[in-house]
């Protein structure tokens, strides 16, 4: 098998479970290629030695699958350079929370033995789109977790008009709003109140920040519905956040809000589920004595 493999290049105290990683991918004589950016990083920071990989800029590679070892924040942008070459992704998780890349080091031998043996599942997570006129904004205009639109720091609440189809929902006067995937809605739609949404639903949610009205509230819709959005700020600008990536932007520009024709694989191991990691990452009955 090749695996085209990312990592986080931050966590230079955390480099014996790369360490351990490329042994066991060694152990099963497999074709590598490595991010150019991860390899400089393991190679000059961490002094690992690696032979006969092959090297990438951006996302000019193919593979039968990609690894990301870091948290979640390293998936994502794994994700984005995989876009639409419909290559599962494995995450490996030396983060925290780890909703997306779920894999412990430890669970790591356990986990590519049950991959050679073809013992795994592969879920399907939608992507958003955002569509508009903004150069800078359509350069990466695909997330898997959230796009959020949001006030400039120094600015005050920005009113947000927003339509489903066409039709008028209504204006949010918030610090911003947070249109979500089911895989983003144990992210940042989830800090700011937002419902979390089993990742197999056709569903996305909106989410206000700070609105100003107590009676507003997320709101779940179907994911073939498009978003329209139009923003007022008094600064006559703000931000728009996808996936982490953010950009300014002018209040005359409209931002259209839909599914994206692709979707993201991620490969699970045949025992996960969801809701055990509910409990696990969320703490869920903590509080609860048996």
């Amino acid at each position: 098998m090749k695996f085209a493999i990312f990592g986080n290049t931050y966590q230079a105290k955390k480099s014996k479970h790369a360490e351990t990683l490329f042994h066991l991918l060694e152990q099963h004589n497999a074709q590598l290629c490595i991010c150019r950016e991860f390899y400089n990083f393991l190679v000059s920071d961490l002094h690992l030695s690696i032979s006969s990989a092959e090297l990438f800029d951006g996302d000019d590679f193919t593979a039968d699958m990609v690894i990301c070892i870091g948290g979640d924040g390293t998936f994502l942008r794994a994700a984005s350079r995989v876009g639409k070459k419909n290559i599962p992704i494995l995450g490996i998780n030396t983060g925290r929370l780890g909703f997306l890349a779920d894999i412990s080091p430890e669970e790591m031998e356990e986990t590519f033995d049950e991959i050679y043996n073809n013992h795994y599942k592969v879920e399907e997570r939608s992507v958003l789109q955002l569509n508009c006129d903004d150069g800078n904004l359509m350069k990466s205009p695909y997330a898997l977790n959230e796009i959020a639109i949001l006030k400039r720091d120094s600015s005050s609440m920005i009113s947000i008009h927003t339509a489903i189809n066409g039709a008028h929902l209504t204006t949010y006067q918030a610090d911003g709003l947070v249109i979500s995937t089911p895989t983003g809605s144990t992210a940042y739609s989830l800090s700011v109140g937002g419902p979390v949404i089993v990742p197999h639903s056709k569903t996305i949610a909106i989410t206000p920040v700070a609105p100003h009205s107590l009676n507003v509230r997320p709101i779940v819709i179907c994911d073939d519905w498009e978003i329209t959005l139009d923003v007022e700020s008094r600064s006559h600008n703000f931000l728009v956040a996808i996936d982490g990536r953010s950009e300014s932007c002018k209040e005359t520009t409209r931002l259209k809000i839909s599914r994206a024709d692709y979707s993201i694989k991620v490969i699970k191991r045949f025992n996960h589920v969801f809701f055990d990691t509910l409990r696990n990452k969320l703490m869920w009955g903590a509080d609860v004595r048996e």
